[in-house]
């Protein structure tokens, strides 16, 4: 099946990502504080002065087809996308996406493999289970883009509850109005492991959530170019437990660029699509790292043959 791109087309779309995820690093990296966006402002246009009063039929001519030009844009704009579009019913497929296409799309070998933290890293752990943290913001596109397989991988491992959808933030944001799902509000049960995420900003850059004191203490620490090899304190920041880290999307953000929430909803499910091949596949590594975190728990989920070949290449790294 023609769906992989090669390894040295990965890694170039990956060097891109680091290269865009810059404008999410704090712009002071000695405070420890939360990343802080920094905003894109269109700078003013300059007006004219001092124009010939010759010309004043003509500018309030032209003022007069603007008016017009504008109310028939009015009457006939498209919508920017809903911030909560998702139908329950495409986030429901979200967290159920098939077992057979995701055995179907496995792990490829090129899939490029986060790096792992160093050994003698602490373990991470809450009410005796190993932690999955995430750290992000609605307005962040690439965090909109990194949901979606850690919805998927996580779902293998428990039960979400009061998932929202949304979309990351509008111009001038890079990919602007990303189609995704929001963690805030939302709450996370498993027998095996515990999902710490918080979502710092909404997706017009106002304060949402903060950080807990372990959250911070997590951040501070790990999210470091040594550690992600890509910006210092850039998001969003996963961590699953202490093994791996990383800042950033997993996977190149145009396979979901012009698509809405309930047309990649319903993609996940066909192995074929690009969607699948780029979003599953990623999911599927990222259970591969918590099935390592989980000691291969549940079974019927860490013992499919593409989930240890993956872990495999993982330790092989």
């Amino acid at each position: 099946m023609a769906k992989k791109r090669n390894a040295a087309q990965r890694q170039r779309a990956r060097m891109r990502q680091q290269q865009q995820r810059a404008a999410f690093a704090s712009p002071d990296d000695s405070t420890g504080s939360a990343p802080v966006p920094r905003p894109v402002r269109r700078p003013a246009s300059a007006g004219s002065h001092g124009s010939s009063t010759r010309w004043a039929p003509m500018i309030v001519g032209a003022v007069a087809l603007i008016a017009v030009v504008m109310f028939v844009l009015f009457l006939n704009r498209s919508e920017e996308p809903s911030t909560d579009g998702g139908s329950a019913a495409s986030i429901a497929k979200v967290t159920n996406v098939p077992a057979s296409t995701l055995a179907q799309v496995g792990v490829p070998s090129d899939l490029p493999i986060p790096p792992r933290l160093p050994a003698g890293t602490p373990p991470v752990r809450s009410k005796g289970k190993p932690v999955v943290t995430y750290i992000g913001s609605e307005y962040c596109p690439f965090c909109a883009m990194e949901r979606w397989p850690m919805v998927i991988a996580l779902s293998r491992f428990g039960t979400f509850s009061n998932l929202s959808a949304t979309t990351s933030g509008p111009p001038p944001e890079v990919y602007p109005n990303t189609p995704t799902l929001t963690f805030y509000g939302s709450s996370y049960t498993s027998d095996y492991l515990v999902f710490s995420s918080v979502e710092l900003q909404t997706r017009t850059g106002e304060t949402l959530d903060s950080m807990t004191a372990k959250q911070q203490r997590l951040f501070s620490t790990y999210d470091r170019q040594q550690y992600t090899g890509g910006n210092d304190r850039a998001i969003p920041f996963v961590m699953i437990g202490n093994l791996y880290v990383w800042a950033g999307a997993s996977y190149d953000p145009n396979v979901i660029t012009g698509l809405t929430f309930d047309e990649i909803a319903g993609l996940l499910a066909d192995p074929s699509s690009e969607v699948a091949q780029e979003i599953d596949a990623t999911a599927n590594q990222i259970t591969a790292m918590i099935c390592q975190l989980t000691d291969n728990q549940p079974q019927s989920v860490c013992s499919a043959a593409y989930i240890q070949q993956a872990q495999a290449d993982l330790q092989g790294q």
